[in-house]
């Protein structure tokens, strides 16, 4: 029996050795031959993905028998959630005993970081950092790579201006341009010098397309917008992640205009890989094409096969609808079998990039598994990562930073000692004795000649009158308060959104009750999202919006508390006052009853009971030190299509330490058809200077930047007046200079 099953392998070696299939010269050539040795059900086998056994990140769908039998019978393409070495052999060694040996693709969502945990992205993109962006994706890649991941499902590049929705968390924000940019850093990031390399994994920009336009800011639900909002707003971070080499999207969950994404052929077919030449496959989200049946667009997984596959649907994630009915579609003459081969030719094409063929287990080694985890620069590049994501929202009478001198400070707040949630929603459970470093343990090792008290005053979710007497006794005891307060990690991610979006529960209570003691009180705001503090940004003398900022959170809050590093974010998201407000967003078009200003209600596009302004815009962060912006000049005040303009100007660090500065251009175009917004970020710089240091900065500003799409869906410019402006926030322009465009 031993002979006749190593006579078998050897077999089944030489097969996969013929020079009709791994000699071939090139990646499509190998594609080719063995597509023409598989079976319809192998073929069907390849665009099946099944969750692991041991963790689902959506609805558990009722398993249909053994999963390790499945892979055995090439019935199984790709799994999901199956994370470390040991895992992922007793995978891929059961593909390995399929007739044809294809590998499985191993994927997970690493959002933001592997075993050393990240910000969650939208901490990130408030660094404008996009180097520091691309490393945090680097080291997650590297490390997820040694643990046998072929695949993270990111980055999430979806716009949202509705910070109710609970994925805001997983983007970059409100605004196309940076969102763009940021999306190009983490294709990078993950994907490193290239598929096939040992730590480079292949990245899944997602959710194709505009999930972040949900109605209401409810998770799942649908979308209804013009072409060229979607054009214009929601789909150039996706041109721009594909334009930086990414192997594979996603769709989404959403409708766009009455149709699922994942039965849209305009998106997936007529733009992904029709337009845009999108050369990688398409996965559907967890059991999206199973949900086309609740949505009412299909009537049964048979229908929703068909219609997923003509649209351009190439992988099925967990709604076993391509395996259960592909081949009675492609049998009854309902579905081309060339339809079928594209797809698998995707994902297989993929596969032999990854290297899988030469080497199935490539990415499965455990000595490189155990020597890459938690590396000590990787740990510094997270504590880094979190203290550029912090935004200094306020910073009366220069409470901050703190002196080291104080004798006695207090931590209060029910977010002071917590470890789990600073990781944030998203993150992935790999080492349960990850070193989360807590801010009472990170404000310990940076003051460690003060006495530090601390009180929780109340848990996150208390939502009923609580005394407050030993948080304030507490309070009156300390030189200075840090408070630690905000949103808890299950308050945020996917199918977290909420109608209020105010501090949860009794926390401002608190916060009010240790204002009143009169001590000097730094705000300290955790969450996944803007939040609603109107009381607290009106009377809270210091705030610091950290959001979740990972396994190094504790280090990197007390390097900005105590000036270790002079905080330079600014906010990806505009802050609403209230959720009356929402959407609320920096960059809209002005009405024929323009506001003139938040007292003026007289038939004017205004609230008669709250602001039109945000409470935070859109840019908006504070800094130790000071900055001047002086000096302007165009280098042309009249230019043609074909050519460029220059835009110099003065930035000078007025104040008495060191400091970066995030300078960003603005750009209006004064009178266009159709409408353009009152202003749109066009280009930013941060910038480091010494205290009394100047720098003339440069931006150059060519047709790209002056172009847009009209209603035809063409991307034009038009002649006449723009705008520039030039400042330190959306709501906060400094300089201003206009030019002419001619023909």
């Amino acid at each position: 029996m031993k002979i006749l099953r190593g006579l078998l392998l050897v077999s089944s070696l030489a097969f996969c050795l013929t020079p009709s299939f791994a000699q071939q010269k090139t990646i499509a050539a190998k594609v080719e031959a063995l597509l023409s040795k598989m079976t319809l059900d192998e073929k069907i086998g390849q665009l099946n993905q099944y969750n692991g056994d041991w963790a689902a990140t959506g609805p558990v769908t009722k398993d249909v028998g053994n999963k390790l039998d499945a892979i055995k019978q090439g019935k199984v393409g790709s799994v999901l959630n199956i994370m470390g070495t040991n895992h992922t052999r007793t995978f891929q060694e059961a593909a390995m005993q399929s007739r044809l040996k294809i590998p499985l693709l191993f994927g997970q969502d690493v959002i933001h970081g592997y075993s050393i945990t990240f910000p969650i992205p939208l901490a990130e993109a408030a660094s404008w950092d996009l180097e520091a962006m691309e490393r945090s994706a680097r080291v997650a890649a590297t490390e997820s790579a040694a643990a046998g991941i072929h695949w993270t499902f990111a980055p999430m590049v979806d716009i949202a201006r509705d910070p109710r929705w609970g994925r805001v968390m997983e983007g970059a924000g409100e605004d196309t341009y940076l969102g763009s940019l940021i999306a190009k850093a983490r294709v990078k990031g993950f994907q490193g010098k290239g598929l096939g390399n040992i730590d480079a994994v292949m990245a899944c920009v997602k959710h194709f397309a505009a999930y972040g336009a949900a109605v209401g800011g409810r998770d799942y639900n649908s979308v209804d917008m013009s072409k060229r909002a979607l054009w214009e707003t929601y789909l150039p971070p996706f041109k721009a992640a594909l334009d930086a080499g990414a192997a594979t999207f996603m769709n989404s969950f959403n409708d766009l205009n009455g149709t699922p994404a994942t039965g849209s052929s305009y998106l997936q077919r007529d733009i992904l890989k029709g337009k845009w030449g999108f050369k990688g496959f398409v996965v559907s989200d967890w059991n999206s094409i199973g949900e086309m049946i609740p949505h009412g667009f299909v009537k049964d997984n048979y229908e929703a096969a068909e219609v997923a596959i003509k649209a351009g649907n190439d992988m099925d994630m967990e709604s076993r609808a391509y395996i259960g009915n592909l081949a009675k579609l492609v049998k009854d003459g309902k579905v081309n079998i060339s339809l079928v081969n594209d797809a698998v030719r995707r994902v297989l094409t993929k596969k032999f990039e990854m290297g899988l063929f030469d080497d199935p287990y490539k990415f499965i080694n455990p000595a490189r598994e155990k020597a890459t985890m938690n590396q000590p620069e990787n740990i510094e590049a997270a504590r880094d990562m979190g203290r550029k994501s912090i935004v200094l929202l306020k910073n009366e009478k220069q409470i901050l930073p703190l002196s080291k001198d104080f004798k006695t400070i207090a931590l209060i707040g029910p977010l002071g000692k917590a470890k789990w949630d600073l990781k944030g929603a998203w993150s992935t459970d790999v080492d349960p004795n990850e070193n989360v470093v807590s801010i009472y343990e990170g404000i310990q090792k940076q003051a460690p000649n003060a006495k530090l008290l601390y009180a929780e005053g109340c848990k996150v979710t208390d939502s009923v009158s609580v005394d407050f007497t030993e948080a304030v006794e507490t309070a009156k005891k300390a030189d200075v308060v840090v408070m630690a307060v905000g949103e808890n990690i299950f308050m945020t991610g996917e199918a977290r959104s909420k109608a209020n979006i105010h501090i949860p529960g009794v926390q401002e209570d608190l916060i009010k009750a240790i204002v009143a003691t009169g001590k000097p009180v730094v705000v300290l705001l955790m969450a996944g999202r803007p939040m609603v503090f109107n009381w607290t940004a009106a009377h809270a003398p210091a705030i610091v919006y950290a959001w979740w900022l990972g396994s190094q959170m504790g280090n990197s809050v007390a390097d900005v508390l105590f000036g270790n590093y002079n905080p330079a974010g600014k906010l990806p998201m505009t802050f609403p006052r209230s959720e009356g407000q929402i959407p609320i967003y920096y960059n809209y078009l002005n009405t024929g009853r323009p506001s003139q200003g938040d007292n003026d209600t007289f038939y004017r596009s205004s609230y008669i009971d709250l602001p039109n302004t945000p409470q935070y815009a859109f840019g908006y962060g504070l800094s130790y030190t000071t900055f001047g912006y002086s000096n302007i000049s165009i280098s042309k005040t009249t230019i043609k299509k074909t050519e460029t303009l220059t835009v110099s100007f003065d930035l000078q660090n007025t104040g008495k330490v060191a400091g970066e500065e995030i300078a960003q251009l603005y750009i209006r175009d004064m009178v266009a058809q159709p409408l353009r917004p009152i202003k749109e970020l066009k280009d930013f710089k941060k910038v480091m200077l010494a205290p009394g240091e100047t720098k003339r900065i440069t931006f150059i500003i060519d047709k790209e930047k002056l172009a847009f799409y009209n209603d035809s869906l063409e991307r034009i410019t038009q002649p006449g007046e723009f705008k520039v402006m030039i400042g330190a926030a959306s709501n906060n322009i400094k300089l201003e200079k206009s030019f002419q465009l001619t023909n």
